[in-house]
């Protein structure tokens, strides 16, 4: 097993299978930005071992991820210390600053992830809200626990429109994307299978072994035919726009930031209690969405 600080990276069956599992649980797994530059490394280590042929993705502790780390003490040491916030604009000035670290390091990396020459499985549980969702989507196929739920809060808790990754409309389809996103109400594992997000649901304590199940099937298929099985269901979805789409729904991203950056005296990039949001700290828990009532019990 390879050596990170943030995630853990191994090979089962021989190396065939290369299983990257986020490793900071007492963190509920927030992505802060050394879990992001450890995670492109293993992805690219596990593109260029010639012997993987399908990698997992998952995390340790209760949930997959929590999203993006909006100020832990790690992530505040980091601000000041990691290398990357010296590198693709982290020494720019203005919205050029913000806008094009979060194209490295939230938008293109994620991209990135998702046309990685290998087939890649997410192995998701608990509460997948906001980023979690991007890091899901990137992967090829998705295998879900029983308890699982998916939501994008962060229109309503932060007065952005959706992550920086925008493929609710495909993943989700254009309403219900509407829906969740205006709400900021959850989807359950059985409604993200029905509509196709979700590949597999199995019972918490079996889906590790389920989850490389799996794989060892897929790991069966020659690798010339699942890269181009992958590749063409990727080009058909780029064809129909998802390509450009997703730099459009970016750059509105960065203009929301923007806004809120313009509107604040001290220049803070999104939404705020007085913006009409609560605080996302003490913000009131994420309900299911129900088709029946405007609004489900907390």
């Amino acid at each position: 097993m390879s050596e990170y600080r943030f995630i853990t990276y191994e090979t089962l069956d021989e190396g065939r299978i290369a299983r990257i599992l986020l490793n900071r649980p007492d963190a509920r797994n927030a992505q802060n930005r050394g879990m992001l530059v450890e995670l492109h490394e293993a992805f690219l280590a596990a593109e260029a071992d010639d012997e993987v042929r399908v990698v997992i993705l998952g995390g340790v502790g209760p949930m997959f991820t929590s999203g993006h780390d909006l100020g832990s003490a790690v992530s505040m040491e980091e601000y000041a210390t990691h290398p990357s916030w010296q590198e693709n604009g982290g020494t720019r000035q203005g919205a050029e600053r913000l806008m094009l670290q979060e194209w490295h390091h939230y938008f293109e990396n994620t991209r990135r992830w998702r046309n990685l020459r290998k087939i890649t499985i997410a192995q998701v549980h608990g509460p997948v809200y906001a980023a979690g969702l991007m890091l899901m989507w990137a992967c090829d196929l998705i295998v879900a626990a029983e308890d699982t739920v998916f939501a994008d809060v962060v229109g309503t808790r932060l007065g952005m429109c959706g992550v920086e990754y925008f493929a609710h409309p495909w993943e989700l389809g254009p309403r219900k994307a509407k829906e969740l996103l205006l709400t900021g109400d959850s989807l359950s594992v059985d409604e993200a299978h029905q509509l196709g997000m979700v590949s597999k649901v199995f019972p918490l304590d079996e889906l590790p072994d389920r989850t490389v199940e799996l794989a060892r099937r897929i790991a069966e298929q020659p690798t010339m035919s699942a890269l181009l099985i992958k590749e063409a269901v990727n080009q058909s979805v780029d064809n129909m726009g998802f390509y450009n789409a997703l730099n459009a729904c970016f750059t509105l991203h960065e203009l929301n930031h923007s806004h809120w950056a313009q509107v604040h005296d001290d220049g803070f990039p999104v939404a705020q209690e007085q913006d009409g949001v609560p605080d996302w700290r003490s913000a009131p828990p994420v309900v299911p969405a129900v088709k029946d009532r405007v609004r489900a019990e907390g």
